[in-house]
Order: structure tokens, then C-alpha cells, then sequence
């Protein structure tokens, strides 16, 4: 039963309550816990599909191949974008965790994907996932065409504090055969790089 009315909560308009719901499964989750989030990725409902990501994000690893799964062959747009913000939330709640590799392979090949829900959350994820998914974000930004990816990459990219970052933002920042809204978005994402590099 408590899970059910945990589920319940999890639709509740108070984001307080959600959040507690949200650690309340992770403590007492259940073989179906994990199956049953993920079946709230098609709902119509927006605020209970984003609390069924930020759970799986809360579980943790565990959630990763499944979600991975749905990620790479679900064939519902909301489901895949969900799935890329969950993995995102993984590894935003367990940065002290490796994050899994299949995770990261799977961001980099649902980068390419020609929806710009699927392939922005993507990048965002891996930005999120940092250093580990630097190699697989320069790798794709060298080989696109694509505009909007790009950028979505390069806002990514700014948020993993390393001097490849820095590297490759200041090549494309300086790149004159590169298209300007590029060059432009590379010369701001440097002096957030720069910002994070203060921070820390």
C-alpha cells in the first residue's frame, strides 16, 4: 500500500511533498519500484512524469539499464527525452558514483537523433556526467552539421571543468570557417568555463 499512495504523491501539486515521495520510494523500493517509474514516461501528466525521472534519477545506477533501454528503442519522443533527464539526474545525485558506460554510449548515439527534445537533453545529460563524457561530446561536435546541436554541445561542454573543454571552445571560438551563432555561442561558453574554474 505505501507505495501506491507514495505513487500518488508523486502527482502532487506541493513540490515538497513530491521530493519526500520521491526519497520515500528510493527507501523502500521494491522489484517493481523501478518497471512502474518507467511506465510514467508516456503519462500526459507533466508534473508526475518529471517526479517518475527525478526517482529514477534518485535510485541511482540501478535505474540505468532500463532507462538506457527506453532510451535507445522507445519510439514515444516524451518517453526518450524523459530518459535522457533521467539519466541526467543520476548522475547529478551520485557524482561520487562512476557513472555506467552504457549510459554514456547511449547519450552519444541519441545525440544524432534528429529530434531536438531527444538529441538537447542528450547533451545536457552529458554535460551533466562530466569529465567521463567529455571524449564522447568533442568526438560528435567535430563530425556535425548540425546547428542546434552544436550548440546544445557546447553549452555541455562548458560545464565540464577541463582544459579539453577549454581547448575546444577556444578553437571554435577562433574558428573563422565556423558559422558565427557557433563561434559567438564557443566565446560565451569560455567565460562560463572561466566562472566554474573561479568557483572551484
Amino acid at each position: 500500500m505505501a507505495q501506491e499512495s507514495l505513487f500518488e504523491q508523486l502527482k502532487h501539486p506541493n513540490p515538497n511533498l513530491r521530493e519526500r515521495a520521491i526519497w520515500q520510494l528510493v527507501e523502500t523500493r521494491d522489484e517493481e519500484t523501478i518497471p512502474r517509474l518507467m511506465s510514467v514516461l508516456d503519462q500526459e501528466d507533466t508534473t508526475y512524469r518529471r517526479a517518475a525521472v527525478k526517482a529514477l534519477g534518485a535510485i541511482g545506477v540501478d535505474s540505468v539499464p532500463p532507462v538506457v533501454d527506453s532510451l535507445l528503442n522507445s519510439d514515444n519522443v516524451t518517453v526518450r527525452g524523459s530518459c535522457a533527464k533521467a539519466l541526467a539526474q543520476v548522475a547529478a545525485n551520485y557524482p561520487e558514483v562512476p557513472f555506467p558506460t552504457e549510459g554514456i554510449e547511449a547519450l552519444k548515439t541519441t545525440l544524432l537523433d534528429p529530434n531536438p527534445v531527444i538529441y538537447i537533453a542528450s547533451a545536457m545529460a552529458l554535460g551533466v556526467v562530466g569529465v567521463p563524457a567529455l571524449d564522447s561530446l568533442l568526438e560528435v561536435i567535430n563530425e556535425t552539421d548540425n546547428l542546434g546541436l552544436a550548440v546544445a554541445m557546447i553549452n555541455a561542454i562548458s560545464s565540464i571543468d577541463d582544459e579539453r573543454s577549454k581547448e575546444m571552445l577556444t578553437n571554435l571560438a577562433n574558428d573563422e570557417s565556423a558559422d558565427t551563432y557557433i563561434r559567438e555561442s564557443a566565446t560565451g561558453a569560455l567565460s562560463r568555463l572561466d566562472m566554474l574554474k573561479f568557483k572551484s
